[in-house]
């Protein structure tokens, strides 16, 4: 085992869509997979800076319990709809909105008036339909910034407007986060671990915006803790010597291995040594056409090369 925590190295950074992406850390200490993906979810679901709705007024309306003539929801389900809408400030302070609509069909978020400080990632998200082509919708919202959840007592003392409906709100942009750690290797150094951070936003944040701002949150909080006391690190393993890089860039035709393990490598885009050895162990069971007798004639193959 190596004696060195070595430096974390973001290595790899996918985008899977438009607000998802996967993050890959490699390579690690051993258990180290865990111990970061853990931390960095858990932060990342409770502690990253949003904005959300947290109050409403609907002119002619008093409290939730409310129909309203003209309006096909009560405001019950205004309230939920309202909840749906991803919202972004730019600014520290209460922002109050404002909407209004005459006439029969779909009040859509993108009808809601915004100021330069508001924008809305999902326009097309419904509030309400309006069934009486004679009626005025008039409302007004609070969209307030904050980290983690607010519950409805608290945002109820919260409220500039005691005449508004409070609402509980859910600040944090990021809505899903999976990580996977896996063991790797680099060079004869097999000891190691990789990480596959996965972050699904709602669009008001970027993946890669909340990652980094998840990792300087930790980073905060620890650093307050470890005084004056350091460890010694070193930059993650490498191999930096002519002949490693040699036999690193060796194709994997020149290896010895049966054609059939050769061109299932190959079918698989995996086309030097170096291809080979950045994957672990669970990465070359799920290659297609690469089976545990396939596996084993690779790992005493790498061992011959002592690579």
């Amino acid at each position: 085992m190596s004696k060195v925590i070595h430096e974390a190295t973001l290595a790899e950074i996918n985008e899977l869509g438009e607000n998802s992406t996967s993050f890959v850390i490699k390579p690690l200490y051993y258990g180290y997979g865990n111990t970061l993906g853990n931390s960095l979810r858990r932060v990342l679901l409770s502690s990253i800076k949003g904005a959300a709705i947290t109050a409403f007024r609907i002119e002619g309306t008093t409290h939730e319990f409310t129909a309203i003539p003209g309006i096909a929801e009560d405001v019950v389900d205004i309230m939920l709809n309202l909840k749906n809408i991803h919202v972004k400030s730019h600014s520290d302070t209460p922002i109050e909105l404002h909407l209004e609509k005459k006439g029969a069909g779909t009040v859509f978020a993108r009808d809601i008036k915004l100021p330069a400080e508001i924008e809305i990632a999902n326009p097309q998200q419904i509030i309400c339909n309006i069934d009486d082509p004679k009626f005025t919708l008039k409302m007004d919202l609070v969209v307030d910034t904050g980290r983690g959840y607010l519950n409805i007592e608290q945002s109820s003392e919260s409220r500039t407007n005691s005449d508004m409906i409070a609402i509980d709100a859910v600040f944090t942009p990021v809505l899903r986060v999976r990580y996977k750690a896996e063991n790797t290797r680099v060079g004869q150094d097999t000891n190691l671990q990789q990480l596959t951070v996965t972050i699904d936003t709602d669009g008001t944040i970027t993946p890669r915006e909340a990652f980094e701002e998840a990792a300087a949150i930790l980073v905060n909080q620890y650093k307050a803790l470890a005084g004056t006391t350091t460890v010694e690190s070193a930059p993650a393993p490498t191999s930096t010597t002519t002949e490693d890089e040699s036999g690193l860039m060796m194709p994997v035709e020149e290896m010895g291995l049966s054609a059939r393990t050769a061109n299932a490598l190959l079918n698989n885009e995996i086309r030097t040594v170096r291809d080979l050895v950045m994957l672990s162990e669970t990465d070359l069971k799920e290659l297609k056409g690469f089976g545990s007798k396939a596996l084993d004639e690779v790992r005493e193959k790498l061992t011959e090369l002592k690579v």
